[in-house]
């Protein structure tokens, strides 16, 4: 048995990587397929989903009916209103790419459905053989390997099997992040204005580089910044500066209105707060929502910011001082520490919080790093169970304000 044992791990690491992480990949699918059909059959007239729905059904639920209606009807150049003459929610919020690139792919199958479903898939494991690569130079490449597992099997892996933006994004986001490591800055050229138009969060990208560069200054003696390489970084932080204003930009030309977008982006936390909101005010959102939640709970309010503060807190610790997350080096965690702020600024946390942190799943790589594979079953099992209570409440149970994927 031992020998038997010792032949498949020898069998296993000889693979070409990429057939390595395709069999991953492909199992992780195989058992989010599984967990989803298991939702289907639990879904009951309850359900936004009704009893008995199919997998189909899931692949265009929710968001994925957004980017549908984008492809199908592109955006309203007047923008709906609510019965009290604020601005409803609409198309705005969703960006181009992933709804027109899955339209593209579907014309040759008949369905917008399955042109969305297909890119996710599709991109979710270039975003895995990315990933490998962004953190294998840096943990090693069976931590790497782990790190794919851990990504491929995550809380929210359902994302590379619906028509979200999120799986796109992430490979752009890993190549976009690989090539500013290696110092291939030409690359983030094309990268940047695609990631821009395909879902937000380029603004934090901005702020990386704009670290990036600060890092790069800071070490130049011992890693020499040639002239071009400032340039690059310079014009880059401002082509991706401009690009994450861009959409708002084009929502105001197109609609009339420069306060499109905003409007837009907050009539959705209109529906979660009594009485509304007035206007974006950054860091105001989750604020707000430490004490929306708590109220929600049955704590007290005051409570709310506190916790929130002691959370920044322990994050910011987290990608300072722990040796694990260190392992990943200072790029990655100047991302994720870029990233992090701007959910602070702009999100306010509800339903989709989780969805919306799989732009730090380079930080799997810090729970790879210790050996133990003890260690790394058990975090597998953690990724799994949580996988299922998220396919559960959001399908199976999805019909309420916090079962919104």
């Amino acid at each position: 048995m031992a020998q038997l044992a010792l032949t498949a791990t020898r069998r296993w690491a000889s693979a070409p990587l990429l057939l390595r992480i395709a069999l991953v990949y492909l199992v992780a699918r195989a058992v989010t397929t599984a967990l989803m059909i298991t939702a289907a059959l639990l879904s009951t007239s309850v359900s936004r989903f009704g009893a008995d729905p199919g997998l189909a059904d899931f692949v265009v639920a929710w968001d994925a009916q957004w980017y549908w209606l984008v492809a199908e009807e592109g955006y309203p150049s007047d923008l709906p209103l609510t019965q009290s003459g604020d601005v409803a929610e609409n198309a705005w919020a969703f960006m181009p790419v992933f709804a027109f690139a899955a339209k593209g792919i579907g014309f040759l199958f008949g369905s917008w459905g399955m042109g969305a479903f297909l890119l996710s898939f599709v991109a979710g494991y270039f975003a895995c053989v990315a990933l490998h690569r962004l953190l294998r130079d840096r943990i090693g490449q069976q931590a790497a390997m782990w790190s794919v597992v851990f990504f491929a099997s995550g809380p929210i892996a359902a994302m590379f099997q619906v028509g979200y933006a999120e799986t796109l994004f992430l490979l752009l986001l890993f190549l976009a992040l690989d090539a500013t490591v290696r110092r291939q800055y030409t690359w983030l050229y094309l990268l940047i204005p695609i990631m821009a138009f395909t879902r937000p969060g380029i603004l934090a990208f901005a702020l990386y580089l704009g670290l990036h560069g600060i890092l790069r200054w800071w070490h130049r003696r011992e890693d020499p910044l040639a002239t071009r390489e400032v340039v690059h970084i310079v014009a880059l932080g401002a082509l991706a500066t401009f690009a994450g204003f861009s959409w708002q930009l084009i929502a105001g030309f197109v609609t009339g209105d420069p306060g499109a977008y905003l409007a837009t982006e907050l009539s959705w936390r209109r529906n979660w707060l009594v009485g509304g909101v007035e206007g974006f005010i950054p860091f105001e959102g989750w604020i707000q929502a430490s004490q929306f939640w708590f109220g929600q709970w049955g704590l007290p309010t005051s409570w709310g910011p506190v916790v929130l503060a002691l959370l920044v807190v322990a994050a910011g610790a987290a990608l300072i001082y722990l040796p694990q997350v260190r392992a990943l080096g200072p790029d990655l965690r100047l991302w994720s520490a870029s990233y992090l702020l701007y959910l602070l600024a702009v999100f306010f946390p509800q339903s989709s919080t989780f969805r919306l942190l799989l732009p730090l799943s380079p930080a799997w790589g810090a729970l790879a790093v210790p050996r133990s594979r003890r260690w790394r079953v058990g975090v597998l099992a953690a990724c799994l169970g949580g996988q299922w209570l998220w396919i559960y409440h959001v399908y199976a149970l999805g019909n309420t304000f916090w079962q919104v994927p």
